[in-house]
Formats: C-alpha cells, sequence, structure tokens
C-alpha cells in the first residue's frame, strides 16, 4: 500500500472505499476498494476531502480482479452465451439460447484446483433456456498473480469449458405395442405421455402405429417409420424380461445397435438406446414412463434431441444419484435425480 497525491492517482488501483456524504442526498461509498481511478475522478475525489490516497503499488506481475475475470469468462464462453457487466471480479455467463448444457468437468476441476480462482457452473447435461445462469466466475484476492492466470489459460487451450448444443427438431414415429391395446381390450394411454413429453420440446408425433406382441409385425413398424423418414423412433411396451415381451428383440433384429438395454436408474432400469447406421436413435421405454414423474427416459431424452454422443460409461454413471425418492410433489428437475456428483 503506498500514500500519494490524488491529482497523481490516475490509473491506480484504490485501497479501500471512499465515502461521500451529501446532506439528504447520499452517504455511501462513491468509489470502492478495487476501482481504478480516471482523470474524471479526480474533482470527485478532491471534493470529498481526499488530497492524497492510498493505492496499491504497481506491479508488472499482478493482474486487477476485474481484468482477470475478464480471462475466467473467456474460458468459459461458447457460442449462444453473454456476459453479465463485470462487477468487484465477477462475470456471470448467461444463455442467449435454450438446449443441453455441457460442461467439461475435469478441466473445471483443475482451474477450481489453482487457488484464488473460482468458476461455478450448473450441472453438466442440465436443460436450459434463454437467459438462464450457466455459471458464475469470480477472482478472490484483488490482485492476483499473472502466473495464475497463465495455468488458466493453458488449461483452456482454446477449448471453451461451456457448451449449448441446441435441440433437434425431429420428425418422431412412435410405435405401440401390446395385444391389450391392439385389440382394444384397454385404452391407449402411453400414447398420450410421449405426447406430453414431446411437446416440451415443441415436438409432436408425426407417425404412430399400433401392433400387437408379434417380434415381425413391430420389426416391419420400425422399418414403416424408417421409410417415411422418422428421425426418432420411440417404442412402447413389451421392454420386460418376460418371455412374450418382444420389443427389445424386434429393436435389435430392425438392424439398429443397441448402446444399452438396461440403465441403472429407478424407475427406468430397462430403458433400451440404439442407434441406426445413418445415428438415427431409436429408443425403448418400460412401462414406468407411463405413470412416473420422471425416469431414465427423462434423464437420457433431452442428450438424444441435442445429438449429444452418449457412451455405455456415461449411462454406468447414472447409477450415482439416479434413484428417484418418489416425493409427493415431484420438483424434477430442480432436485438431486440423475445429477450425479
Amino acid at each position: 500500500m503506498k500514500k500519494i497525491k490524488t491529482i497523481d492517482a490516475v490509473g491506480h488501483v484504490l485501497c479501500h472505499d471512499i465515502t461521500q456524504i451529501i446532506k439528504d442526498v447520499k452517504d455511501g461509498p462513491v468509489f470502492k476498494k478495487g476501482h481504478v481511478v480516471r482523470e474524471e475522478d479526480i474533482e470527485v475525489l478532491l471534493s470529498v476531502g481526499k488530497d492524497h490516497l492510498y493505492i496499491y503499488e504497481a506491479d508488472e506481475s499482478m493482474l486487477h480482479e476485474n481484468d482477470a475475470a475478464d480471462i475466467l469468462y473467456n474460458v468459459c464462453k461458447n457460442d449462444y452465451m453473454k456476459p453479465t457487466e463485470v462487477k468487484e471480479g465477477k462475470i456471470e455467463v448467461i444463455a442467449t439460447e435454450g438446449g443441453l448444457l455441457k460442461v467439461d468437468i475435469d478441466r473445471l476441476q483443475q482451474i477450481n484446483e489453482i487457488g484464488e480462482i473460482i468458476i461455478a457452473t450448473r450441472h453438466n447435461n442440465t436443460v436450459i433456456k434463454a437467459n438462464d445462469k450457466l455459471a458464475g466466475t469470480r477472482i478472490i484476492p484483488l490482485m492476483i498473480h499473472k502466473d495464475k492466470l497463465e495455468q488458466v489459460k493453458a488449461i483452456h487451450n482454446e477449448q471453451p469449458l461451456l457448451e449449448i448444443k441446441p435441440f433437434h427438431h425431429f420428425k418422431v414415429g412412435v410405435i405401440t405395442t401390446g395385444n391389450e391395446v391392439y385389440y382394444g381390450r384397454i385404452k391407449d394411454t402411453f400414447t398420450p405421455v410421449i405426447k406430453n413429453k414431446l411437446a416440451k420440446y415443441n415436438l409432436e408425433i408425426n407417425h404412430h402405429i399400433i401392433v400387437n406382441d408379434d417380434i415381425e409385425k413391430i420389426q416391419a413398424a420400425i422399418s414403416e417409420c424408417r421409410d417415411l423418414g422418422m428421425e426418432l423412433i420411440i417404442c412402447t411396451g413389451g421392454m420386460s424380461v418376460d418371455p412374450d415381451d418382444l420389443t427389445p428383440g424386434a429393436i435389435k433384429a430392425s438392424g439398429a445397435e443397441i448402446l444399452t438395454y438396461g440403465a441403472p436408474v429407478l424407475p427406468g432400469a430397462m430403458f433400451l438406446l440404439g442407434y441406426f447406421e445413418d445415428k438415427t436413435p431409436i429408443v425403448g421405454l418400460p412401462g414406468c414412463v407411463m405413470y412416473a414423474k420422471a425416469t431414465s427416459f427423462d434423464l437420457m431424452f433431452p442428450r438424444i434431441l441435442a445429438k449429444d454422443t452418449i457412451t455405455k460409461k456415461e449411462i454406468a454413471a447414472l447409477g450415482h444419484g439416479g434413484l428417484c425418492l418418489k416425493c409427493p410433489v415431484c420438483t424434477f428437475p430442480h432436485c438431486e435425480f440423475g445429477k450425479g456428483s
């Protein structure tokens, strides 16, 4: 800390708040600690009786908190994002479009381990809307060593920590299986649930087929959806391991490569996800999707719509946090279900 004449303070950083008192008008800081003095500030400082100021001594090895915060924003930012105004070493990252938020968790942790620097984000694979807050950044001290920001830049390596993947407007084919529905013995209550889930993403059912429990007819229905250009195929019913539940076998026989049949999520353990050679996804939905508020399908559906690459390892990782507590009032997705760590 160094004492200098106020008239010589332009470009220097204040060590403390400067208070201005104007009777019946103002009683508080006119400049805050960390403020960089400008030419136009000198008259104001003199008017509050500050002929001398205490400032941080210039040090080429240090960065002001606001300059460092700009660097942190640039580390995070990607398409469809904007910053808030930098203030006291803080910048927040705001979405300009909706979609699926992807966070590079490993590199995020590396940066947060440096010290005196924080980046706090939403969970990876969060569904976000325009104007949602994605992340907050903060420099802890008023001045920080440039070396630490060089470490941040090295970890960044021109690859943003955050990404928003927009949702695609798929043409959706739905295949309802089951003798009980096909022969009219019960009402189809599954399809309305699918319609509601699709509507949340501005999608609709473009082709719907009801077939009985016949593996060849289910397979033919899948082929029909493919021939009609459906870009996402959803099969409901017949997903358990009972001998007369034939949907998984029909999906496999249709030529799709099965990524998973089964997920460590309750409810929704019998979830199936596969892809055809042209990357068209096909899913098999267990019966619980019809009545449970949130299932494995709700966890995976946004990623499918964003054309996000899903791995078997990621599906296995759903087991941590994959237990729904079936709360009396469901608050999903604003709960711990599917969040992991």
